[in-house]
């Protein structure tokens, strides 16, 4: 057989038919299983919990149990690694931060044994540093808020929200954690207009309980318009050329103030895809990314926020639409873009249940500055009439119903609750 390793077609003695799949809770995970098994690549999931709802799913070849990068970092590295040394595994497929992270800055380790489809470990230091994809993203000429460290902001007289610097925080990040160090799951602080909090209390908030990190300086953005819509572009990219590419809009996220999405569709926009193209190319982006927009009516434009260099929580999404990512990522590991099958369908929607729910009861139970919820009446009905229209969802599927079943179990008292249904944008 012949496969694609490093960039060069090489001879192989063993059928390099498997990807590695570090899943999270999230649906997405159930689209790579689904997806990739369906087209014949042997699946095999990789998750630090045994009740993560990918691992029984009828369409997941194989399970590995592994150590969790929350309690040590390089642990589970090694447990990559390992699953990486398998001859029949031909790349690996990051599901979350940390695993684009390890897989950049050990390139060279993993690279011995699979086709390394994903950024160098400069790019991720870039995207997941929110100060320094700010500044890449002006470089690009894409319109991007003004962003500040926390310690230099000149204005506190505007609307503000409060964000981990960091997509996650190890070592490599500051100097109060050691490499094996990982702490994820920081939320955003919106802040009232004139609000001016102390350092020491927007770290205390916006860390997990119990945890005390002086040296991590968030940043601080300015908020667009309350009324702004969140848009996305997903590439797959070889060495800043896009391979395939889809758009989204998001209808609904997990509150009324936005959040991750829970009902998108697709869309397709001459701007947005200017914008993302102009960016990855800058950053000579290869693998995996999904660009995320703000549409803001003051300057009637779209304006960067965040590149994800990893698989995104609502790729069912884009499998629906036919924009089929796990498995173009896999055909060109392997044997090249030529095999990609480009182009979508606009206006393809879908919807992550759980989050529907989550988004009626922020409604209820939370408040956010400078922005009014909508009736509980009209959200129900909202949510009820799309769900008829666009009867797609991340989990449920007739023909692969555990997987649906084990993230219900996983929401009573008596299950799991250590890891989130909602994976970010």
């Amino acid at each position: 057989m012949t496969t694609r390793i490093n960039g060069q077609m090489k001879d192989t003695t063993v059928e390099r038919n498997a990807v590695l799949l570090p899943i999270n809770h999230s649906g997405s995970s159930l689209s790579c299983l689904r997806s990739l098994h369906s087209h014949g690549v042997r699946t095999v999931a990789v998750s630090e919990h045994v009740t993560c709802p990918g691992l029984v799913s009828r369409f997941c070849d194989e399970q590995m149990v592994v150590p969790s990068p929350y309690e040590d970092l390089l642990a589970y590295k090694d447990a990559l690694l390992a699953g990486a040394r398998r001859p029949s595994v031909a790349t690996i497929i990051p599901h979350r931060e940390m695993d684009s992270y390890l897989l950049a800055k050990y390139h060279d380790e993993f690279a011995q044994h699979v086709t390394p489809l994903w950024p160098t470990f400069e790019q991720v230091q870039t995207v997941q540093d929110s100060l320094a994809m700010a500044d890449a993203a002006q470089d690009a000429g894409v319109p991007t808020p003004n962003t500040w460290s926390f310690d230099a902001v000149p204005d506190w007289d505007r609307p503000l929200i409060v964000k981990p610097r960091y997509a996650f925080l190890t070592g490599g990040h500051v100097d109060s954690l050691d490499d094996d160090d990982c702490i994820g799951k920081m939320e955003p602080i919106y802040l009232e207009r004139g609000e001016r909090p102390t350092l020491a209390d927007i770290q205390q908030r916006m860390h997990p309980a119990g945890v005390e990190i002086s040296d991590h300086i968030p940043v601080v953005q300015e908020r667009v318009d309350h009324t702004a819509r969140e848009y996305g572009f997903r590439g797959l990219c070889d060495r800043g050329q896009t391979t395939l590419t889809c758009q989204k809009r998001q209808i609904r996220g997990t509150s009324y103030a936005g959040g991750a999405s829970v009902y998108r569709k697709t869309m397709a926009d001459e701007k947005i895809d200017e914008y993302s193209r102009q960016l990855l190319s800058h950053l000579d982006w290869h693998g995996l990314a999904s660009v995320q927009y703000l549409y803001d009516p003051a300057l009637d434009n779209y304006v960067f926020t965040e590149i994800n260099p990893r698989v995104w929580a609502s790729l069912e999404m884009d499998v629906c639409a036919g924009a089929n990512f796990p498995v173009a990522h896999w055909q060109l590991a392997t044997t090249g873009e030529q095999a990609i099958e480009t182009g979508y369908t606009v206006d393809t929607g879908n919807h992550l249940l759980f989050g529907e729910l989550q988004y009626l009861l922020s409604i209820v139970r939370e408040e956010y500055p400078d922005i009014e919820p909508p009736s509980l009446q009209s959200a129900v009905i909202a949510v009820a009439r799309s769900c008829v229209t666009d009867p797609h969802f991340d989990f449920v599927r007739l023909d692969d119903p555990r997987p649906l079943l084990t993230a219900i179990r996983n929401q009573l008292p008596v299950g799991s609750r250590d890891d989130t249904l909602v994976a970010g944008e």
